[in-house]
């Protein structure tokens, strides 16, 4: 596993905790850091706080391109790789767009439902297709 997939678990663990907590992913990110667990990879902190800086933007775009599905009614998994995935094509210059769609594919696939690999793979492509309108 290379060490930008671990970074982006990592994240994902961090908005994840922070979606259920009711924090923002910063507030989460001090807790763990607090807690001693602080993450190793420079990247992991980049995600979340590029995904916190974001996330109202991010959620306009994930309630416009998840046709049927609103944001609280998505598992939340499903929702914060969704987050990283469409940060990352938006707004993060050195990641291609293939990347951050396979990337979150393979966390769902690994985390999530049997549907989400399905569904990520649509809004994430949908959002791909759109992203010159978007930014």
């Amino acid at each position: 596993m290379g060490a930008r997939t671990k970074a982006r678990k990592r994240a994902l663990d961090v908005l994840y905790a922070a979606d259920l907590r009711g924090e923002t992913g910063v507030e989460a990110l001090a807790r763990v850091v607090a807690e001693g667990e602080a993450p190793s990879n420079p990247y992991t902190r980049t995600l979340i706080e590029g995904v916190t800086e974001r996330r109202e933007r991010i959620d306009e775009v994930l309630t416009e391109f998840s046709t049927g599905w609103s944001l609280a009614r998505m598992p939340a998994v499903d929702r914060n790789v969704l987050r990283i995935g469409v940060w990352e094509m938006l707004w993060a210059d050195d990641v291609p767009d293939t990347v951050a769609v396979t990337e979150a594919m393979a966390l769902v696939q690994e985390l999530s439902t049997d549907e989400s690999p399905t569904f990520v793979n649509g809004v994430l492509g949908a959002i791909q297709r759109s992203k010159s309108t978007l930014v």
